[in-house]
């Protein structure tokens, strides 16, 4: 029950901003001494249930841009799907899932070029965004989070669009990798004997449902975003620090 409550808070924290919770979720269930192969089967769905809501709503608010955001979402799908698919040994796992999250968690931290319009130039050619969609696409699907923790700092640093398309964006890039990498994990898992999931892990997807709805409903319309995008990192480099501490 405890960490159900630490998974609604997280969710809450996440949803605001237009994230899933994938990263956190995952580094707080290797902590636990969860198999490895089960963490990102139950960090995916978790972060589908958040982020389905937040897409709903930047879509009804006309905030996605699908002409920007389809060649990210057209590299990354496939290349989720076979990131869920690859086997990866637990350290090799581990370090990748490690690093990533650090850079994630430092570039939100540091919270560089959250407004101001988006500038033209080679970031901005569809080859650039299919190539970027791919690596992150990848990375997500190893990883077994969606991604959008990776893909937004990289959006704003650049200024590949405004703060807006780039937390509409995020969310999408999120919900989709989220399902493709989730699909590559399962068939991956086919061949597998594992535990079956006990009460303690089917309460999660419960726990996020309520943290995801509060947080982005709030997001929306009352919390600054730039701290919390801020507070996002540190949770993030939070839970990446134990990480780093296991054996």
């Amino acid at each position: 029950m405890a960490l159900a409550f630490v998974f609604l808070i997280i969710a809450f924290i996440y949803a605001s901003v237009g994230f899933g919770g994938g990263s956190s979720y995952t580094a707080l269930l290797i902590a636990s001494g969860m198999d490895y192969f089960l963490v990102p089967v139950i960090a995916l769905v978790c972060n589908l249930i958040v982020v389905a809501g937040g897409v709903y709503h930047y879509w009804r608010g006309g905030a996605i841009d699908w002409k920007f955001s389809s060649p990210l979402l057209a590299g990354s799908i496939p290349a989720a799907f076979i990131g869920g698919l690859l086997p990866v040994a637990r350290e090799p796992f581990l370090l990748i899932l490690s690093l990533s999250l650090t850079v994630a968690g430092a570039l939100l931290v540091m919270d560089r070029q959250w407004a101001g319009a988006a500038a033209a130039g080679p970031a901005q050619r569809t080859g650039v965004k299919l190539a970027l969609g791919v690596v992150l696409g990848g990375l997500a699907g190893i990883t077994g989070i969606g991604g959008g923790i990776y893909l937004a700092p990289i959006l704003h640093l650049f200024r590949m669009a405004s703060a807006r398309t780039v937390a509409a964006t995020a969310s999408l890039f999120i919900l989709v990798n989220s399902a493709a990498g989730l699909g590559g994990q399962l068939t991956k898992l086919v061949s597998l004997e594992l535990p079956a999931f006990g009460f303690d892990l089917w309460i999660l997807p419960l726990a996020v449902l309520v943290g995801g709805q509060l947080g982005s409903r709030l997001g929306a319309h009352r919390l600054p975003a730039s701290p919390i995008r801020r507070l996002t990192g540190l949770v993030i480099l939070a839970a990446v620090l134990r990480l780093w501490l296991l054996p």
